[in-house]
């Protein structure tokens, strides 16, 4: 049984804690897709952590943890991972990495410093973690695969062909020192060297796990916003962020996906630019900050403050649906029990006609939002375990937003702990 982990809107939705939570009854986790651009944070009985490569079930001793082909996978950045939650007492995990899975270069990092700098007032808002020039490598055929480390001489060859290239752009267009092959080459051999122990061919792997009855968890990053078909274009990442990816990025059948959870936030934030139609400002964008998540809305990978606005129906229910979702985890709902009435966007007004149905980047970007509001329950959720026993407005909040986004939120947390959560059946429930 494969179940898929995604996220609705822009990021930042809380999949590493549904993660975490639901990782203690999996085998498997697999990361599929992304880099160390984004993190997952994760509060459990070891401490809180920002993960960014790592699969979010890595604190159980009982599964395996899979860094999938699809991943940009930066080795030096793994394994700082792994070294540090062992040092903080977690067990030393499990871990296989594919042998297909392609290298973050160093010279990857530097061409996405380099042209954010060029790009000044127009830059993406990237991390700057070397994604999108691992990326455009990637498909320019020019990228490294893991199995690559393993022949000298054909890796030496290669390496001296791209850097040829490389070194012309980093000339010519960014004016920077050039980079020295014999240099990289030997920082690739002490990358091999780290990664060879956790070398495997992941789809052979998985397909033996499925013929006998492991449970699989696939982990994604970021949200369907920010999906680079689906998304705010080109406002977006480098890699499928669907759960129909998961299959390309593990190396698994398609229809072997029997659950995708989707997770949203109670409300909505988002690092980096790009379109963002809920958005709020000033001192009540700072208040939510400030009481959101735990310790706070600041990028996992960034420590940026991220862009704060109320939940987004119109996004959501867009999110939802090219996730193809089974099931909704709705996040932070507890953060909000400050306020007495609580916005929620449920539609777009564009050149003066109202659609609740997320449209195209050029038409987002002239966006306004169409707010209704409803009362809040002014009290502290945490520690709730019954849906029951929650403040009727507090389940009129997630019943509304339920109706308006049409898929069943069968799980709602209410805490930043691993057991602060609440099932729930919902009618929609297929």
């Amino acid at each position: 049984m494969v179940k898929a982990i995604v996220g609705a809107n822009w990021g930042d939705e809380g999949k590493g804690k549904i993660t975490d939570m639901l990782a203690q009854e999996s085998d498997i986790i697999i990361r599929f897709q992304g880099g160390a651009n984004a993190g997952h944070t994760i509060v459990n009985p070891y401490g809180k952590f920002a993960l960014h490569t790592l699969p979010s079930g890595v604190f159980y001793n009982h599964t395996t943890s899979i860094i999938g082909n699809g991943v940009a996978l930066n080795i030096p950045v793994l394994f700082k991972e792994i070294n540090d939650i062992v040092s903080k007492g977690v067990p030393s995990p499990k871990i296989l990495v594919s042998d297909r899975a392609q290298i973050v270069m160093p010279y990857h990092i530097l061409f996405d410093e380099y042209e954010e700098e060029r790009l000044k007032g127009k830059a993406f808002g990237s991390t700057k973690s070397g994604i999108a020039p691992f990326y455009s490598d990637k498909y320019a055929k020019i990228g490294f695969q893991v199995s690559e480390l393993f022949d000298e001489v054909s890796l030496r060859e290669k390496l001296e062909r791209v850097l040829d290239t490389k070194n012309v752009l980093i000339e010519h267009l960014y004016h920077k020192p050039k980079l020295d092959a014999e240099e990289m080459f030997k920082t690739m051999l002490e990358y091999r060297d780290m990664v060879a122990p956790y070398v495997c061919d992941v789809s052979l792997y998985l397909d033996k796990a499925l013929k006998e009855g492991k449970k699989i968890l696939l982990e994604g990053q970021l949200g369907s916003l920010k999906d680079p078909d689906h998304g705010i274009y080109p406002m977006v990442t480098s890699s499928s962020t669907l759960a129909a990816y998961g299959a390309i990025g593990a190396g698994l059948p398609p229809y072997e996906i029997s659950q995708i959870i989707t997770v949203c936030k109670a409300y909505s934030s988002a690092v980096g630019a790009g379109a963002f139609v809920s958005e709020i400002f000033g001192d009540e964008a700072d208040e939510l900050r400030r009481r959101g998540g735990d310790g706070g809305e600041y990028g996992a990978t960034t420590g940026r403050p991220r862009r704060m606005g109320w939940f987004d129906c119109v996004a959501s229910k867009y999110g939802c649906r090219i996730q193809g979702t089974t099931d909704v985890a709705f996040t932070v709902l507890d953060v909000l029990g400050y306020l007495d009435k609580i916005p929620v966007c449920v539609g777009y007004e564009i050149d003066g006609e109202i659609t609740t149905d997320f449209p195209v980047t050029t038409k987002l970007e002239k966006a306004k939002p169409v707010l209704e509001v409803l009362d809040g329950w002014k009290c502290d959720i945490r520690g709730i375990k019954n849906y029951e026993d929650l403040p009727e407005n507090c389940r009129r909040y997630i019943e509304f937003i339920e109706s308006r986004i049409g898929f069943p939120i069968t799980m709602v947390s209410n805490g930043p702990k691993r057991d602060d959560i609440i099932y729930r059946k919902s009618a929609l429930s297929k």
